[in-house]
């Protein structure tokens, strides 16, 4: 299978990655992350995914977008639900780039991270395939956790330490969520 991957972050697809390819499925990164924030967290990010990339010889669709204001925008007075908001965007962009580019389906590495409301996003990314008429391909890649983190420390990849939102950011250093 062709398969188009929205990459949150290079430790999150390091493990996912490693699985689809001993599939046999046609893996391809896709970066599109305006949540990300400040500017050079987002940076940090995308640069050890390229470097990444580049070693392993991945395919990849870079869309680098820094757009703080339609994020904040969208998510001012919903910090609540702003993963909603947030997943569903990224997941939309990545539906559609794979309709264009004929990919067979679309996944996503936040079905790695155990601190993602995995439901939520199975349900955005199945209701999108059927709006664009494309397969949103689950994975439960959270059984890869540990292996990922191993990999991604093997490596020497930069390893945020908050989802990517500023909202993320401030739980991350109080140690409440909003």
């Amino acid at each position: 299978m062709r398969l188009l991957v929205h990459v949150c972050c290079a430790p999150c697809f390091v493990a996912p990655h490693k699985h689809l390819k001993m599939a046999q499925h046609e893996v391809w990164a896709f970066w599109y992350n305006p949540n990300i924030h400040p500017y050079l967290e987002n940076q940090k990010r995308l640069q050890t995914l390229q470097d990444f990339l580049a070693q392993e010889n991945i395919p990849s669709i870079i869309k680098d977008e820094y757009n703080l204001e339609e994020f904040l925008r969208k998510s001012a007075y919903r910090e609540a639900s702003r993963c909603r908001h947030c997943y569903y965007d990224r997941l939309k962009y990545t539906a559609i780039i794979a309709k264009k580019g004929k990919f067979d389906a679309f996944s996503t590495t936040l079905l790695y991270s155990k601190f993602q409301n995995h439901q939520l996003i199975k349900e955005i990314g199945q209701a999108l395939a059927q709006d664009y008429g494309m397969k949103f391909y689950y994975e439960d890649f959270r059984e890869y956790w540990k292996e990922g983190i191993k990999l991604s420390k093997q490596k020497k990849m930069y390893r945020q330490q908050y989802c990517g939102c500023i909202y993320s950011e401030k739980e991350r250093y109080l140690g409440k969520k909003l």
